[in-house]
């Protein structure tokens, strides 16, 4: 089922700032650069509660964005704090708040844990919060609430330029509504050599390894630098980990294309498409040009 996203360029601007909604969901989302706050922080979306995020350059290289996560039961009195911080250098921001002003501080509370919770599983961005804060007790029928509403902000953040919850691992669903690719399903692919093997399956958040997979350690000289720095990023996160004369993967990890994901398993630069087999020897290639053809 599809959904309605509108989003309002208050300024009239691709750049200025922004507001996004969803249809039938009572949140709301602004977003503005740091050059640009001072033209909105006066608009009524700020004195609310609400949860926010501040985006600033990474100190990491193998991270585009650092992001930190805050709530605050007045966004405008907690960005003004920021802004006087010299420390806090950020560039942008995006704050989510309830158009029906029902969200309390524990609301925003348990949003504010469950995003820095999953901005550090994704393992996408740089994050700039220590600790990652405990869940407030909240009823049952408050949680499902504020599960629907993160939902929706992981709907909008990407929209926003925020990209840190997109995930690079598979995780297991939060709610049953969810749907998953079922064992029966997925369909394998493959890469052996003679040293090692891994496996990979498609799905809707892209191209997945295979916990366990196994992937050369040296790199070739004609892996470009991009794919080194997704290399580097791998081993910083643990998502591969060190096992002898070769790497494992050591949890389900997703890849944005084929070539990706084999030039991540074979340590140099590959064509994904021809490099990934099923069971039967044909490749990810032949297996969808048959499908066009019958299509």
């Amino acid at each position: 089922m599809g959904k309605k996203l509108t989003v309002y360029m208050i300024d009239g601007t691709e750049y200025g700032p922004r507001i996004a909604e969803i249809g039938n969901w009572s949140g709301k989302a602004l977003y503005a650069t740091r050059s640009t706050i001072s033209k909105v922080i006066s608009r009524l979306e700020f004195e609310n509660p609400g949860i926010y995020c501040l985006k600033s350059e990474p100190t990491k290289e193998n991270y585009n964005e650092r992001v930190y996560i805050g709530e605050a039961e007045n966004i405008k009195t907690r960005l003004k704090q920021h802004l006087s911080d010299t420390k806090r250098d950020f560039s942008e921001i995006v704050f989510f708040i309830s158009k029906d002003e029902l969200l309390t501080k524990s609301h925003i509370k348990y949003l504010e844990a469950r995003i820095i919770q999953e901005a550090k599983e994704s393992k996408s961005a740089e994050i700039d919060n220590g600790n990652t804060p405990n869940l407030p007790l909240l009823h049952e029928a408050d949680i499902d609430d504020m599960e629907y509403f993160l939902e929706q902000i992981k709907l909008i953040l990407p929209i926003m330029g925020f990209r840190f919850l997109i995930s690079s691992v598979v995780r297991p669903p939060v709610t049953t509504t969810t749907t998953t690719v079922t064992e029966k399903e997925k369909e394998f692919y493959f890469i052996k050599t003679k040293s090692f093997k891994a496996s990979m399956y498609e799905s809707d958040q892209g191209y997945v390894v295979q916990r366990g997979s196994q992937a050369k350690k040296s790199l070739s000289k004609s892996l470009t630098d991009n794919y080194r720095k997704l290399r580097n990023k791998l081993l910083e996160s643990d998502s591969l980990i060190q096992d002898g004369e070769m790497l494992i993967f050591s949890e389900d990890t997703i890849f944005n294309s084929l070539s990706a994901a084999s030039n991540m398993v074979l340590g140099r630069q590959s064509a994904g498409p021809i490099q990934w087999i099923n069971s039967e020897g044909k490749t990810y290639k032949e297996i969808q040009d048959e499908k066009m053809k019958n299509d």
